[in-house]
């Protein structure tokens, strides 16, 4: 009964910071909007549906964009989870991203395997580059935060660097690198959409990861640290190892992710910025509790979100930054931990008066046997 209540409360609370996110949208959508009905419908219908008919397109447009945020959602799971507040996913996407386009220009390999490889180049750089903030961390106890949030840069500026100064292909207008050879590109589930099989990639990494978290004891050991890092070292847990463990794999999980995207929806590297992922993906995993098997569907969520801020922006004249509103808000609810207290002080207070009244009963009736 516990269980539940808790359960009950945390969905309850979900959904309440959810709603006055999206009353804060309606505000603003009020103020800014000429017609606020058409850009409400936009935001919460036009995604699925249009003209009164399901429009599958779009529905396949949604779950493609949901690709990349559930590997960024799926990293800040595992980071979270160990208590590292690691934001280094973005430049890992980034980094990853744009690794697996050089392998995909310039190394011919066989269909499939070329895909696969770049891929994995991808991952393993993703990872490379996390153990730098994960080792100043445990070796110099220097906030992971901050590192990472500034590594973040310095990946930016050197994928441009050799964006503009080594790959480019200046044969076009804008820049961008030269085009994939078409063994690296990976095929779409269905023609003429966004959504590639970079989609079933992402759920097999969902399972992988919550098995990982909750059937192996590597999971084990940094859920528990994530808990209690002193408890855990007294223990004869090795923190430190797992610490950086944590953070490789959540580095891995975002080289992977933005591998994939680049190669599943485009055929050249065109990031000329941080392409927000790794942002995305903490809100994603803070509405998923750190619960990996959560992280597609709230992936789906802001995926719907973002899909309904893009035709705003498109048929009633509402900027389409009205994502990131939304987000600051959810973010802000759930981050904040006095949010509905009360509420919460209650359903123990109501939950330690059962527990006493059940130990009261059960004591009156040992009483009367004897």
């Amino acid at each position: 009964m516990e269980n539940k209540r808790q359960s009950m409360f945390e969905f309850f609370r979900g959904f309440a910071a959810i709603a006055i996110a999206i009353l804060v949208a309606f505000i603003l959508i009020l103020i800014c909007a000429d017609d606020p009905g058409k850009a409400m419908e936009c935001l919460l219908v036009r995604p699925i549906f249009s003209n009164g008919a399901i429009n599958l397109k779009s529905i396949l447009t949604i779950f493609a964009r949901m690709t990349p945020t559930i590997f960024t959602g799926l990293a800040v799971c595992v980071m979270f989870s160990a208590n590292q507040f690691n934001l280094g996913g973005e430049g890992a996407v980034m980094l990853g991203g744009f690794v697996a386009a050089l392998i995909a220009i310039y190394i011919p390999l066989g269909a499939g395997v070329h895909i696969l490889v770049a891929i994995l180049a991808g991952t393993i750089i993703g990872g490379l580059v996390m153990i730098v903030p994960a080792v100043i961390k445990v070796r110099l106890k220097a906030s992971e935060m901050v590192c990472s949030l500034m590594m973040n840069y310095v990946i930016m500026y050197v994928v441009l660097h050799f964006l503009n100064n080594v790959f480019a292909d200046r044969s076009k207008g804008a820049t961008q690198s030269y085009p994939f050879m078409s063994s690296a590109v990976i095929p779409k589930m269905i023609s003429n959409t966004e959504l590639s099989w970079g989609f079933a990639i992402a759920i097999i990494a969902t399972v992988t990861v919550a098995f990982f978290m909750y059937r192996t004891r590597w999971g084990y050991a940094i859920r528990m640290i994530g808990i209690n890092e002193s408890f855990s070292k007294y223990s004869g847990m090795k923190v430190g190892g797992m610490i950086v463990l944590s953070q490789v794999i959540g580095g891995m999980l975002s080289g992977m992710g933005g591998a994939i995207e680049v190669l599943g929806r485009d055929n050249t590297f065109l990031w000329l910025n941080l392409p927000g992922y790794g942002w995305t993906g903490i809100t994603v995993a803070i509405l998923a509790k750190n619960n990996p098997i959560m992280i597609p569907f709230a992936a789906l969520f802001i995926s719907y979100l973002n899909r309904g801020c893009e035709l705003m922006s498109i048929y009633a004249g509402v900027p389409s930054e009205m994502i990131d509103i939304i987000q600051a808000v959810i973010f802000l609810f759930f981050a904040a931990e006095h949010f509905l207290a009360g509420t919460r002080q209650k359903i123990v207070v109501k939950d330690a008066k059962e527990e006493l009244q059940k130990k009261e009963v059960a004591a009156a009736g040992e009483g009367g046997n004897k």
